[in-house]
């Protein structure tokens, strides 16, 4: 979600993954994939910023596949075999 501001001074938060378009006439104009129009105070560049810094701050979160499987050599699953052929374990 981000944050921003009606006409009317009040705030509003859109959910950006609903966004389809964002137009500057003179005011900005954001049409949801619905069909609604929002009017907000900010510009297009600020809205599109916004949803830049978002989308980023969501995805800085989440773990790589790299760290999945460094987690996993770590808690001992498959180390043994790593460094044998085949994985064959000691026996």
């Amino acid at each position: 979600m981000i944050q921003l501001t009606r006409l009317n001074n009040q705030p509003l938060a859109v959910n950006s993954d609903l966004i389809k378009f964002v137009d500057t006439a003179p005011d900005t104009v954001i049409t949801l994939i619905t069909g609604e129009k929002v009017l907000v105070r900010e510009s297009t560049a600020e809205v599109i910023r916004r949803i830049v810094e978002f989308r980023r701050s969501v995805l800085a979160g989440l773990p790589s596949m790299g760290a999945n499987l460094g987690l996993a050599n770590s808690m001992g699953s498959g180390q043994a075999g790593e460094d044998e052929p085949g994985g064959a374990s000691h026996g």
